[in-house]
């Protein structure tokens, strides 16, 4: 349970427990300390969502866009969700050890709230040149 994750791109799968195929989407990761803290810094889309591990909270400090926020702990169960606009400091959340972000809506979409759990897979063929 006690996962690491390199940087990198893997996919995302969401809402398996359901009985479906559940919702698969791109993903980078951030696993290293210079990932993480560059992030989403600079970009004006992400085309799927970021996981940054190990993290308790984030900031949007110098960010372009409003995105939302999940924080995970060591299991991948959603601990919150938040929706967060550029130049905040989101509260840490204590059984955090993992956060995913998106851009603003896309958690919603993908069914990503409070309770569910998650996946990270290795990617695809054809989605690591991405």
């Amino acid at each position: 349970m006690g996962q690491r994750w390199r940087d990198g791109v893997a996919e995302l799968v969401v809402g398996e427990e359901a009985g479906g195929g559940g919702v698969r989407v791109p993903l980078e990761i951030a696993g290293s300390y210079r990932a993480r803290t560059r992030g989403l810094l600079g970009r004006d889309a992400l085309d799927g969502a970021m996981l940054l591990s190990p993290a308790g909270s984030v900031h949007t400090f110098r960010m372009r866009m409003p995105i939302d926020v999940a924080y995970l702990d060591r299991r991948l169960v959603v601990i919150a969700v938040r929706t967060m606009r550029p130049g905040r400091l989101g509260m840490p959340r204590l059984r955090s050890r993992h956060v995913l972000e998106a851009e603003a809506g896309a958690m919603a979409r993908w069914g990503v709230r409070a309770g569910a759990r998650v996946r990270i897979e290795a990617a695809q063929a054809g989605t690591a040149g991405r």
